[in-house]
């Protein structure tokens, strides 16, 4: 009787699944300027800054690509899909290229309760591909408390990078590349 349930439930098992098949690969960033290895930095002889993940619209709080195709719908790329949400991937992002290029030390959110230094919070308002333009889109509102300040300096900043194709290929590359472009002008203006 046992040999009878167990083999029963075999081909039962074969035909459950408990979530949608997973894109041959997933996207992630890389920085256009990643902090070298073996670069040293002490927070007391230099200037720090905490970034905080940014905030998101649901749109862009999922792990799937975003295309705009009308002003009021929005649908999702084939076989698109980042390893973790764009929110947290950005912030990393930013946090290699503000600190690549300013000196700046940058804080985990743990090491902040110390000393949060200069404070980088925002919106990632768009980060997906708007199929009227055929572009990969980049759109973060950025607000930064500079250390001692006490007053935010507020800037958008918005990256369009032309793709060839509405596809997970030609998004991971555009969106990489849009996201460079917005996470080199935070940190240019962040270091001023």
């Amino acid at each position: 009787m046992k040999k009878l349930a167990i083999l029963l439930t075999i081909p039962l098992s074969a035909c459950i699944s408990f979530g949608a098949k997973p894109p041959p690969s997933l996207m992630t960033l890389s920085p256009a300027s990643p902090v070298p290895v073996g670069a040293a930095a002490n927070s007391g002889q230099a200037r720090n800054i905490t970034i905080r993940v940014p905030s998101t619209p649901q749109e862009i709080a999922v792990t799937r690509v975003p295309v705009r195709a009308t002003d009021t719908s929005i649908a999702y790329v084939k076989d698109a899909q980042w390893i973790e949400p764009p929110a947290r991937l950005f912030a990393r992002l930013l946090s290699d290229t503000v600190q690549a290029r300013t000196g700046y030390v940058v804080l985990s959110n743990r090491q902040s309760n110390v000393d949060p230094g200069a404070q980088l919070t925002g919106e990632l308002r768009s980060f997906g591909l708007d199929a009227a333009s055929n572009s990969a889109v980049v759109t973060y509102d950025a607000s930064l408390l500079r250390k001692g300040a006490t007053t935010f300096d507020k800037r958008r900043f918005e990256a369009r990078v032309p793709v060839s194709a509405i596809d997970a290929a030609n998004a991971a590359t555009g969106l990489n590349q849009a996201a460079n472009q917005v996470a080199t002008e935070v940190a240019d203006w962040v270091g001023r």
